[in-house]
């Protein structure tokens, strides 16, 4: 029987459900299993309930489930909150003094976890460990892997001990009460190795793959990992890191970098990038490339902090006054972060525009397991830089200058003896502000023109499943893996089905999603919004016709189940 676990770790922020969680599925990924997790969690500092879902399998997983096989639940209110989606042979875990009325209605595995932790270890406060250890006794996992993790989560070697003396209590408290390694066989398991990574690691890897020296961003929630993880490996990749005092500077900031050859990125999430709308037409106006990442949640204003949402597709594709090229990346996965952001510096160069790099909640903090990155694939493209020996021979330099494919030889900042001039204004080829009609003509025809060669790099949209499918289910972004479980899904119940994923959103690459999606079949999008923002800009580009949408924007991801239960309401 195919491995499918569903574990689900629940208590008030502060009790330590993300460090259980993390800990568990890293143990998992070393193993050798497939790994995801993803974690929901309030916006206070105290108080309100988290949880942290992890789902392993001896195949690909990037997916949540609602159902549920076994539950840590660290306090009453994940108990009342998640044991109505255990399955049939689910169970909870939870301390010895839980209410024994629901322990009956229940079925829980009481574990005295505060007792076992003080016991073992001398500190009520691993009573965490001794939970970790409970799961792991349960399932028959190697004892000594899970050792290992708790060694490399805790530094201090008396905490390391001690963490691992409560763990093994636990393991040993529930192997001999409440053994279900049969249910779950780990033996089978390969050991390859494969790394742990949430989405905000992966495009902070890319851009460090990519070359990128130069970060300016203010925190915020989604994306504050991006600039922590970079900071933290600043000095072994050359890179300078800066927090200036708001989004407007952190924009700026990247654009003055990139305008003296760098390369460069800001990161935000939708409150900041609204800031930064300005700063992007300058970006468009003195074609100087930049790559902005727009981590999404549930707006407007303040919204849901720690939820996710797919609410600003729209608005990256449209966002600033006047019209210029840009492109939007939205990848699906860790893998997708990676390489993506890579392709997002090689465009912004070679086209010398800017690049929205669009990720979400859901993306940004959840774990995926991948195998190692193969760098021998790592290209860097930086357009039509102007070497020293090609300045020297120019009598003068015109930094704007109209070519046939819109994008003129660029040059930098003290390269040479010739000056590099360009203005926020509308400006002539030198770069000169200009007034005249017919250059302001000639210059938005030349910056628009970029568009063919940008659309011709644009990489079509994934299809999974038979390209001759009756049914289309169509999505963008980071809910991939609900909906290709739920492809799948469909499949094994005979529906002639297929998905056609987007994740180089903008420009649309039109004729090719044409060709793929013309016909007479019907074409389902599903998306993390409330007003079907990826069917609009779909329908608009190619003229296809949207059979129905299925929408969510409650701050939750998809589950495959979900978008099942939507799909089958509206299918004739």
């Amino acid at each position: 029987m195919a491995l499918d676990l569903r574990i689900v770790v629940g208590g008030e922020a502060g009790q330590g459900a993300q460090t259980i969680g993390f800990i568990l599925a890293k143990a998992f990924a070393r193993l050798g299993c497939h790994v995801f997790a993803d974690q929901d969690y309030e916006s206070r500092i105290r108080g309100g309930h988290n949880f942290f879902r992890i789902r392993v399998r001896d195949s690909h997983v990037s997916a949540v489930s609602e159902v549920i096989d076994i539950l840590v639940a660290l306090n009453r209110e994940s108990l009342s909150l998640h044991c109505p989606r255990l399955g049939e042979n689910g169970v909870a875990i939870a301390d010895m003094n839980t209410d024994p009325e629901l322990v009956r209605q229940y079925g829980i595995l009481t574990v005295p976890l505060s007792d076992l932790a003080a016991e073992k270890a001398g500190n009520k406060l691993m009573a965490n460990s001794v939970a970790i250890g409970s799961v792991m006794g349960m399932l028959g996992f190697n004892s000594e892997i899970l050792s290992g993790v708790i060694k490399d989560h805790f530094q201090s070697s008396a905490i390391v001990e001690n963490n691992i003396k409560a763990a093994r209590a636990g393991y040993d408290y529930a192997r001999q009460r409440y053994d279900r390694s049969s249910s779950y066989d780990l033996s089978s398991i390969m050991r390859i190795e494969r790394m742990l990574l949430n989405g905000n690691e992966s495009v902070a890897l890319g851009a460090m793959a990519a070359g990128c020296k130069f970060l300016a961003a203010y925190p915020m929630t989604p994306s504050t990992p991006i600039i922590e993880f970079m900071a933290a490996n600043a000095a072994d990749f050359a890179t300078v890191v800066i927090q200036p005092e708001d989004e407007i500077a952190a924009i700026h900031m990247a654009i003055g970098a990139a305008y003296s050859g760098v390369r460069a990125m800001t990161v935000t999430s939708g409150g900041g990038f609204s800031l930064m709308v300005e700063a992007l037409g300058l970006s468009g106006m003195t074609e100087t490339p930049v790559v902005i990442v727009e981590g999404q949640r549930a707006g407007p204003a303040i919204g849901l902090p720690t939820r996710t949402e797919q609410g600003d597709l729209l608005f990256a594709v449209n966002a600033s006054h006047g019209e210029f090229p840009r492109a939007v990346f939205a990848p699906s996965c860790a893998e997708d972060g990676f390489w993506l952001t890579i392709k997002a510096f090689n465009m912004a160069e070679k086209y010398q525009i800017p690049v929205i790099v669009m990720t979400d909640h859901h993306l940004a903090s959840s774990y995926f397991t991948a195998e190692k990155f193969d760098l021998s694939g790592v290209y860097i493209d930086r357009g039509l830089p102007l070497s020293e020996d090609e300045m020297g021979k120019l009598s003068e330099y015109k930094r704007h200058r109209i070519t046939p494919s819109g994008i003129s030889p660029r040059a930098l900042p003290m390269q040479s003896h010739a000056l590099v001039v360009t203005d926020s204004d509308e400006h002539s080829e030198a770069g000169h502000i200009i007034e005249d009609a017919e250059t302001r003509t000639r210059m938005v025809a030349k910056r628009m023109k970029k568009l063919e060669g940008l659309r011709r790099d644009m990489a079509p949209p994934h299809v999974f499943g038979p390209k001759t499918a009756d049914i289309s289910l169509v999505g963008w972004g980071s809910s991939f893996g609900a909906l290709h479980e739920a492809m799948g899904l469909l499949r094994q119940q005979g529906l002639n089905i297929n998905l056609v994923h987007f994740t180089e959103v903008w420009p649309l690459p039109a004729q090719e999603t044409t060709d793929l999606l013309g016909g007479d079949r019907k074409i389902y999008v599903a998306e993390n919004n409330a007003t079907g923002q990826f069917a609009r800009l779909l329908n608009s580009e190619t003229g296809l016709k949207i059979s129905g949408t299925v929408l969510k924007y409650d701050g939750r991801p998809f589950t495959s189940q979900y978008i099942i239960d939507r799909l089958k309401g509206m299918l004739p």
